[in-house]
């Protein structure tokens, strides 16, 4: 048996699975000799399976056994297997060392790397991928690396003609299930004559 995954915040006396054989009289289910953690309980007379208690995502997968016995003679028994996964939840969104920073940058400079932003997320494999973005600012003479999160300027810039201060939000968004989560860092760029 291989029942649909699980989220990581199934509470318990959550239904799983239902065992069920072919047979001419009465069987009782159990769980042999346990399931390791002491995940699931299941209802001798139905082969339902349900959670016991919290899942914990690093615990899982899960397999143990299940034995359907013979009412009338304990020494007549099937066995079948379950196998039970769990998805690790989108717990935190990312977040970045300082929500503000502040960087100058030379007039007249050719197109340029800027800065490098790192943020971190706490969340393991794809819910903790992030890729970056720039939410508002000037996209003209701005980019970002989605994939490294590098800064860049696109233009070089003339102190005495155009603005002095630039500001650029910046966002990190990961690929979280079931629904991706952003943390953001405002980038004020000060042009120095």
């Amino acid at each position: 048996y291989k029942p649909a995954p699980l989220s990581e915040k199934t509470p318990p006396d959550t239904f799983v699975v239902q065992i069920s054989v072919l047979y001419k009289v009465p069987v009782i289910y159990s769980i042999v000799p346990a399931d390791g953690k002491g995940y699931f309980i299941i209802d001798p007379s139905t082969g339902i399976v349900r959670t016991r208690k919290n899942l914990k995502v690093e615990d899982f997968p899960v397999v143990f056994n299940v034995r359907a016995t013979d009412s009338s003679n304990p020494n007549i028994f099937s066995e079948g297997s379950v196998n039970v996964e769990v998805i690790d939840e989108n717990d935190f969104p990312p977040v970045f060392p300082s929500s503000l920073l502040e960087v100058r940058l030379e007039e007249n400079s050719p197109a340029t790397q800027i800065i490098q932003l790192k943020a971190q997320d706490s969340d393991t494999g794809r819910n903790g991928f992030l890729r970056y973005g720039i939410l508002s600012g000037d996209r003209l003479k701005f980019r970002i690396d989605e994939a490294t999160g590098i800064l860049y300027s696109t233009a070089s810039f003339d102190y005495e003609e155009e603005p002095t201060e630039y500001q650029v939000v910046i966002y990190a968004e990961d690929d979280g299930i079931p629904e991706k989560k952003r943390g953001y860092c405002t980038v004020d760029i000060k042009i120095i004559d």
